[in-house]
């Protein structure tokens, strides 16, 4: 349903500042090397992005504003300034170093929100390595596919999450160095383990950045699809162009806001939003370790007076079940501008929010792949409920068909971008064919569903292939049918993303069973178990079905699309090329 409501917040209130026309006029023209002359570069030359998000507040005089608010998850409050910051990233530099870790090497984190996770993030970009942030949510299965791909030497993690890579770690030669950090209580390391207490204490507070140029590979996400483990989307340091440019036209970040973006840092928007842009343009964020609770996120941003908010859909939902008393037993008169991130918000959200917050949440659209915002409903301008907005300056979307030809307004086809925005991923680790494929005809195919109306506000449709966004991660079905596989009662498994109010889908399996099992609701609980132990919770199916057989072609691929069409009543469509029963 589309609303009539147009929303345009007050000019005065909302303003986006500075103006776009500072730089010179139309989005086409929009020219993202006029931003890398607002950023330093680094002193010798070359372009790095830790060093533009804290060493070059540092070197500006201003070391000494907060960088991080933090927040325990037992209520204990630290403030880092940006200098705390570049002497802890200085430090784990210098310990990626003194391990003998070289520029290149993957260096991955596999933690709770605490500061020690930031710190090794920029120490390792220092270092000149490619950062590599695991969901601290992960199964073992989860975190050895990523590991082993990327071939990662150090992996940086904590007491209460290292018993899962403790599974896996025969399968992972590439691994050298296992960290151990806990910020509460600095543990001994064990017989083949590392003290980050130990390491960082014996590391100087000084280091010379390695010399990185924009094209150095920087940080890798890994991201999942219909076929295959998931893959990893490598970005470069020129991406800090775009994490910048974003933070400061779609986020509209002012020096002196309080911003606070919910995502775990183990997706790409806990680090392009959760870290760089904010660093970049030198506001102070607050980084809260709880998990979800709405009297606690209100209570958040009545504490620290947050100004900016970026959250989530599924978050905003959960919010509104909450219901319009809760938010009111707060005072939240510091909020100016809110925005929601991972997949489509539903138009009633914003009138919600406008209704309970006063204020409209603003969607926008961007993907792992892209690395930063590309359609986005701004500040100063009017918004359409439910709408992704309009193109960020100097990128140029476009719906297509087939051949790649751009289609009427109002008519649905898949969504592409013109390649070469400075923070579009460089390559799939590995795995260069399936990178390959992603380009057509001029486009990068983003695939998803879209259309663009008359004013060029354009509307998300759904995917184009089976890939399930729940609660706004991206869940591959071929990732959750492998691991539920594994269990020797399974015969076949098929999974499909099945709509839900709150999470936009949940992952549903499908399973046939081997001889001698029988479909039981124990079993049931079983399955699901057995698949949140070795791919974590936020992937693993949440519902399970017994069924004989699943619906396979002739060449024997299983139809998810079928699947999907039976589980929701829909038109089962062509099935011609089914396998005869």
């Amino acid at each position: 349903m589309e609303y009539e409501l147009i929303s345009k917040p007050g000019a005065d209130e909302f303003a986006v500042r500075p103006n776009l026309d500072d730089y010179e006029g139309t989005r086409a023209a929009f020219d993202y090397e006029r931003v890398i002359d607002e950023l330093d570069g680094l002193p010798g030359g070359g372009l790095n992005i830790a060093y533009e998000s804290l060493d070059r507040h540092v070197a500006a005089g201003n070391g000494e504003k907060p960088c991080i608010l933090w927040e325990s998850k037992d209520g204990r409050s630290e403030t880092y300034t940006y200098a705390d910051m570049a002497r802890l990233s200085n430090q784990f530099a210098n310990v990626l170093q003194q391990l003998g870790v070289e520029k290149g090497s993957r260096v991955f984190v596999f933690m709770d929100r605490t500061p020690e996770l930031y710190a090794a993030v920029f120490g390792t970009l220092k270092a000149g390595c490619i950062i590599g942030p695991l969901f601290s949510a992960f199964g073992p299965d989860a975190i050895r596919d990523r590991l082993e791909n990327s071939g990662a030497v150090v992996l940086v993690t904590t007491p209460k999450l290292k018993a899962k890579v403790y599974e896996v770690r025969d399968d992972l030669p590439e691994l050298k160095h296992l960290i151990i950090a806990d910020h509460a209580e600095p543990p001994e390391a064990a017989e083949g383990e590392l003290s980050w207490n130990e390491l960082m204490a014996a590391a100087p507070e000084t280091f010379e950045i390695v010399a990185t140029g924009p094209e150095d590979p920087a940080i890798m996400h890994y991201t999942s699809g219909t076929t295959g483990k998931p893959k990893g989307a490598v970005h470069v340091h020129k991406a800090v162009l775009g994490h910048y440019a974003t933070g400061k036209f779609v986020l509209d970040m002012h020096p002196d806001d309080i911003y606070w973006c919910t995502a775990d840092p183990g997706w790409v928007t806990g680090t392009s939003y959760g870290m760089f842009a904010p660093c970049t343009n030198g506001v102070t964020s607050v980084i809260y370790e709880g998990g979800f609770s709405a009297r606690a996120w209100y209570g958040v941003i009545e504490k620290y007076k947050v100004t900016v908010w970026y959250t989530a859909p599924t978050a905003i939902r959960m919010l509104m079940k909450a219901g319009d008393d809760v938010p009111k037993r707060h005072d939240l008169s510091s909020l100016r501008y809110i925005m929601s991130v991972g997949e489509p918000l539903n138009p009633e959200a914003v009138v919600w929010s406008e209704q309970a917050l006063g204020l409209p949440f603003h969607d926008n659209w961007w993907q792992t792949e892209t690395g930063s915002i590309m359609i986005a409903n701004y500040a100063g301008q009017a918004i359409k409920p439910g709408s992704m907005g309009q193109p960020m300056p100097g990128i140029e979307p476009g719906i297509i068909d087939d051949e790649g030809n751009v289609v009427e307004p109002g008519t649905e086809g898949d969504l592409a971008v013109r390649p070469g925005w400075p923070s579009m991923f460089r390559t799939y680790w590995r795995n260069e064919e399936l990178y390959n494929s992603c380009f057509r005809n001029g486009w990068y195919i983003t695939g998803d569903r879209a259309r663009m109306d008359e004013d060029g506000y354009y509307w998300f449709v759904g995917r184009s292939d089976d890939v399930i966004n729940t609660a706004g991660h991206l869940v591959g079905p071929f990732e959750v049918e492998s691991a539920l596989l594994e269990h020797p009662a399974v015969a076949e498994a098929g999974v499909i993303g099945k709509p839900d109010p709150i999470a936009m889908e949940i992952v549903k399996a499908f399973v046939s069973l081997k001889e001698g099992y029988e479909a039981t609701p124990e079993l049931r609980r079983e399955l699901i178990g057995f698949a949140r132990g070795k791919l974590g919770p936020g992937v693993a199916p949440r519902e399970i079905d017994f069924i004989d057989s699943l619906p396979k072609t002739r060449s024997g691929k299983i139809m998810r699309r079928l699947l999907k069409a039976r589980e929701l009543g829909l038109d089962e469509g062509d099935t011609s090329t089914l396998e005869d029963d």
